[in-house]
């Protein structure tokens, strides 16, 4: 089994109106998903373009989302921002680094806390365009040329991060080393 190592440089949660998470010290994760967090639940409701019907109720696989500082200094490049993009703007809940392509780790991809805590991937999260209304709103460029939700679009696709369901209860905090589990499926012999 693949390992990487990463950090935890901020954790967020909150309920706000347009998704966005406050920063804190440490977030609680427990069965349920983050105490506190819009997110928490074990069932919600599929949104367009979902794998079932709008609105059909399912099991939460989005109790959290991961972002990388690696991933959002690209976006926050490409789309020549004067102040770099910050995980609690995309609604985040826990922002990493130390690992670069964080939104390509594959469903079933444990990350293991010091406190025991244990974050399962479920799967990536694009990039909505609802999202680039929010950064478009709160973001200038270094040009001043205004940003449109739709330009968020092409930088964000393969570096918005995971989500995924919480696997072992514990304490999230800022400064926590991560073990990141790779998920490799096992190679099964035929008779």
């Amino acid at each position: 089994m693949k390992q990487l190592n990463g950090t935890v440089v901020s954790v967020h949660a909150g309920m706000n109106e347009d998704l966005s998470k406050q920063a804190l010290d440490s977030i609680e994760v427990e069965f349920e998903g983050i105490v506190g967090d819009a997110h928490r639940g074990f069932a919600r409701k599929a949104f367009s373009g979902d794998r079932e019907p709008r609105g059909t109720i399912l099991r939460n696989d989005r109790q959290w989302s991961g972002v990388s500082t690696e991933e959002l200094a690209v976006i926050s490049e490409q789309l020549d921002l004067s102040a770099p993009l910050k995980a609690e703007t995309l609604g985040a809940n826990l922002c990493v680094e130390g690992i670069a392509d964080f939104s390509l780790l594959p469903r079933g991809t444990r990350l293991v806390f010091p406190s025991g805590a244990a974050l399962i991937v479920e799967e990536y999260n694009p990039p909505c365009i609802n999202m680039g209304a929010q950064v478009a709103a709160k973001y200038a460029t270094c040009s001043g040329e205004p940003l449109t939700a739709k330009q968020w679009l092409k930088p964000a696709h393969g570096r918005r991060g995971v989500v995924g369901m919480v696997d072992v209860a514990g304490t999230i905090s800022i400064g926590d080393e991560i073990l990141v589990r790779v998920f490799e499926p096992h190679r099964i012999k035929p008779y």
